[in-house]
């Protein structure tokens, strides 16, 4: 599998590639970002895994996530993949809508046509993308692996975690999606990209998952409480609710006056790699 370099640039003591391959879970070219903290010859660094929300790419957090500093002091890499498939031939929503298609895969494998095809954001994130790190990135250990997300991405950490409770020390979110069964982004894309068989989507929503006996490690997920889609859309009340009754180890945080923007993702951006960091290197 070949490997494109799409750019690089020198950051706090390492360094910001963009990398790009053809994907054969998507079927596409998927671009990809990961920034590796300057260590020494042969030294093993864990990965903290990142995945954006609604209408991103990899670019977001990379620009806007201010991550480097502390990844670089705590030494770890980070890797954010695209939210979606892309290029031509791919569907996206018929109406236009950001909340749905392009930029908007939510970490499914779809099965329902046109989306079947393409949208395979759940394989290539446990499967395709984790091999071609291992395989190109000789820094990277992956016996030492935590991720998180925000929004829709955020929904994604929590269920790819879950998922995948012996492959990530932790798992972290900002303000994320938390019941995707019970909000109208959730049903939306789920219903299309799964069809109209609600069990088939418990496999994709973190407090179902929950209910259903897995557990992460440990969670960490951040909320701003000024969050103009927290009442509708995110609901983070049903998440504590299902850590509650299931004994599921968590740091749920609501914070004052802050919204859904990267503004809010930047402030405690480095606190939560601290947080992953320390239970990275335990």
């Amino acid at each position: 599998m070949t490997l494109e370099t799409l750019s690089t640039v020198r950051s706090h003591g390492g360094t910001q590639g963009v990398y790009k391959h053809a994907s054969t879970t998507t079927g596409t070219d998927m671009t990809f970002a990961v920034f590796v903290p300057d260590h020494e010859p042969g030294a093993k660094l864990p990965v903290l895994w990142y995945l954006s929300g609604l209408t991103c790419t990899h670019a977001n957090v990379m620009e806007k996530g201010e991550y480097r500093a502390a990844c670089a002091g705590h030494g770890v890499i980070f890797v954010a993949p695209d939210t979606s498939p892309r290029g031509e031939g791919v569907p996206d929503d018929p109406e236009g809508a950001w909340d749905f298609g392009l930029g908007a895969g939510f970490y499914v494998d779809a099965t329902e046509e046109p989306w079947a095809k393409h949208y395979r954001m759940r394989s290539y994130v446990e499967d395709e993308l984790p091999s071609l790190i291992l395989r190109n990135f000789a820094s990277a250990d992956l016996t030492r692996q935590a991720i998180s997300g925000h929004s829709m991405g955020g929904h994604g950490a929590l269920t790819i975690g879950l998922r995948n409770q012996d492959r990530f020390r932790s798992v972290s979110a900002f303000s994320p999606i938390v019941s995707p069964l019970h909000c109208p982004w959730g049903e939306k894309a789920l219903g299309h990209y799964l069809g109209d068989d609600r069990e088939e989507w418990r496999a994709y929503d973190a407090c179902a998952l929950l209910d259903d006996g897995l557990r992460v490690p440990d969670l960490l997920v951040d909320q701003g409480d000024a969050d103009n889609f927290l009442t509708e859309q995110l609901k983070t009340e049903l998440l504590v609710a299902a850590c509650e009754r299931n004994g599921q180890k968590a740091e749920i945080r609501m914070q004052p006056g802050y919204d859904h923007s990267y503004y809010f993702i930047s402030t405690f951006m480095a606190e939560h790699v601290a947080w992953h960091a320390e239970r990275l290197k335990a």
